[in-house]
């Protein structure tokens, strides 16, 4: 396999970093042990690192202690912290700063982090927000996510960042995959990690060099088989394991991911657990579809 795509402790942010669920008690507290179990689990099955308090690890629910002691967690279940990657979102660009600092105290390898969100931020606010966050010192993963943002860090902008230093890579998940070439031409050194699991195969193929991940929560090893397949560009192999896995990866680019990655996994045997208020449990059609699904992937030997 080509070494520009595979996890390394320089660019710890290549490879399928696993944006990780937070295992939360039925009193809806964290359950740590369980969380370091199931980081040393994911690397355990061909994941190699992953990204506490994203948005499925629900960070926006937790109080401050509870999330410095997720990023603790990560980093000395994965055993390296360069293979852990917070994510380091708030409103202000003073609290993501310090997250990254957190961070960076903790023994992470690198951050994922949004744009500003508490508002329309345009280009100008963009670009102060991340040289604040960078001058933390740890590599800065761009997460571009306008669905829910509004803002959008259009390939030209991403360039802009790139090349002032202020970011090393990007999570696309504009759904969009005809950025990706685009983004190669203006950018060829920022590195593209696929941002959306119901596109990994289009990405991976448009030179993408990592996966910040949803369902490998739930199947790590067939996600895992899958994403080096697709990169490598073994279609014989990804393309069938694309179209049996898809029912459930287009799951992460939909409002419920946090819910249905959680039934999946506890569906699998893993600590899923509920959601913190004001997601609540999956019902009706959603559940029964992400039943169906997961119990299918399942019995076709998904893992």
């Amino acid at each position: 396999m080509n070494a520009s795509i595979t996890w390394t402790p320089d660019r710890p942010w290549r490879g399928i970093m696993v944006a990780t669920a937070l295992p939360l008690r039925e009193d809806l507290s964290v359950d740590y042990d369980a969380y370091a179990e199931h980081v040393r689990w994911l690397i355990g099955h061909g994941c190699d690192g992953v990204v506490p308090n994203g948005s499925l690890g629900e960070y926006q629910t937790l109080t401050d202690e509870e999330r410095a002691r997720v990023v603790r967690t990560a980093v000395a279940a994965a055993g390296d912290g360069a293979r852990v990657m917070p994510g380091v979102a708030a409103y202000g660009s003073a609290e993501s700063r310090r997250w990254a600092e957190q961070a960076a105290e903790a023994g992470a390898g690198s951050v994922l982090l949004l744009p500003p969100n508490a508002f329309r931020a345009d280009e100008a606010a963009v670009l102060a927000h991340y040289e604040q966050v960078a001058a933390a010192g740890l590599p800065v993963v761009a997460y571009n996510n306008p669905i829910d943002t509004k803002v959008d860090l259009t390939p030209a902008l991403l360039a802009r960042l790139h090349g002032d230093g202020r970011i090393v890579a990007v999570k696309e998940f504009s759904g969009d995959v005809r950025r990706a070439y685009e983004i190669a031409e203006l950018a060829p050194e920022l590195d593209l990690l696929i941002g959306a699991d119901d596109v990994l195969l289009e990405l991976a193929l448009a030179g993408a060099v990592g996966w910040i991940a949803g369902y490998p929560n739930a199947l790590p090893a067939s996600c895992a088989a899958l994403y080096r397949a697709a990169v490598a560009g073994d279609l014989a192999t990804a393309l069938p394991l694309y179209k049996s896995l898809h029912p459930l990866l287009r799951w992460d680019s939909r409002t419920e991911f946090v819910q249905a990655i959680k039934l999946s996994m506890d569906l699998a045997g893993r600590p899923g657990g509920p959601t913190r208020p004001p997601r609540h449990p999956l019902t009706g059609d959603a559940h029964a579809a992400v039943r169906s699904a997961t119990e299918k992937a399942l019995a076709d030997g998904h893992h």
